[in-house]
């Protein structure tokens, strides 16, 4: 009979060395566990305590072991560090957590097999803060903590560029502008993100998101319109990607027809302000230009009817240059 012996499933790296073996009859049989006392068989003891939610204990006996062991050249250092800053999270001391992830972990083992699952951990903590959790001050959690989750979300992406996390703390982060109500900075995130992870698992949302704050960011005809064409361009993008999507939330030829008639209006709110400085040829420029770019909006009309007025000859009945006033 084949001997399933060979078969062996080991839980990888340290402090998850236990070793079973399938038996004939099916069942995992353990093979090896830590020796009693081991710094190994105390790393499992505080993950099993965190896992039967004994936070305080588990922080209890990582706070004992670092003290004993935290100085020496044990292989078991960033494992210690981590599962103190966990149970630190667990207790809700996130931000004291935070410490042990960044300072302990992160900086000074990056080599080690917890590097990534720090970074981890801190990208949840970061999200955490982002979507308006507060940090606490004497007890009561009433500190904002925005920056300390825009700091780590940026840190997320610049240590692990391309990753499923970076990839995370990037949408993360420009929702976060979003909601604080940033929009030049969350433009350019989603931009980033649209840049990055063009087969992102969040894709669609930041082409959707980055036209919308596009559209907002404009301020009227007044002001300039250079995000409205931008909007223009990635409603056209987002629509070829996603059609089905892009007729359900209008963000299609509707929407370029709206952004369209916006820069029109913008065109003829220029060309009223040339009239009132008396500078009518360039007046009359912006007004045959508007009739041309964007024929079918309302603008278009009153720029028609200005012409008319003034006895210029309005664009599609110009046989040539001159002729009406100057």
């Amino acid at each position: 009979m084949l001997l399933l012996g060979a078969l062996v499933m080991a839980r990888p790296a340290l402090g998850q060395a236990e070793e079973f073996t399938l038996d004939e009859s099916g069942e995992w049989v353990l093979e090896r566990a830590p020796a009693e006392g081991s710094d190994e068989a105390v790393m499992n003891e505080i993950a099993a305590l965190l896992a039967s939610d004994q936070p305080a204990a588990a922080r209890a006996l990582a706070d004992r072991w670092i003290r004993a062991h935290g100085d020496s050249d044990s292989p078991w250092r960033p494992r210690a560090f981590l599962l103190r800053g966990d149970a630190l999270a667990a207790m809700g001391r996130e931000f004291k957590a935070l410490f042990d992830y960044e300072r302990e972990v992160i900086q000074r083992f990056p080599q080690s097999e917890e590097y990534v699952l720090a970074i981890e951990r801190e990208l949840g903590i970061a999200t955490r803060y982002a979507r308006g959790l507060r940090r606490r001050w004497l007890g009561v959690r009433i500190l904002g903590a925005g920056d300390i989750a825009e700091e780590t979300l940026i840190r997320v992406q610049e240590r692990l560029p391309g990753s499923e996390l970076a990839e995370r703390a990037a949408i993360e982060l420009a929702d976060f502008y979003l909601r604080r109500g940033d929009l030049e900075l969350a433009a350019i995130a989603y931009d980033l993100y649209v840049a990055n992870y063009p087969n992102g698992p969040n894709i669609r949302r930041a082409m959707e998101q980055r036209i919308r704050v596009n559209v907002a960011r404009y301020k009227g005809p007044e002001y300039d319109g250079s995000t409205l064409i931008d909007a223009a361009e990635q409603a056209r993008a987002f629509a070829r990607a996603f059609p089905a999507a892009a007729e359900r939330t209008a963000l299609d030829d509707r929407l370029v027809q709206r952004i369209d008639d916006a820069l029109a209006d913008q065109m003829l709110a220029g060309a009223r302000w040339y009239l009132k400085r008396g500078d009518r040829p360039s007046a009359r420029f912006t007004l045959g230009r508007l009739i041309r770019k964007h024929p079918g909006s309302p603008a278009a009309q009153d720029a028609r009817a200005i012409m008319v007025k003034r006895g210029w000859p309005v664009p599609e009945d110009e046989p040539g240059p001159g002729g009406g006033e100057p």
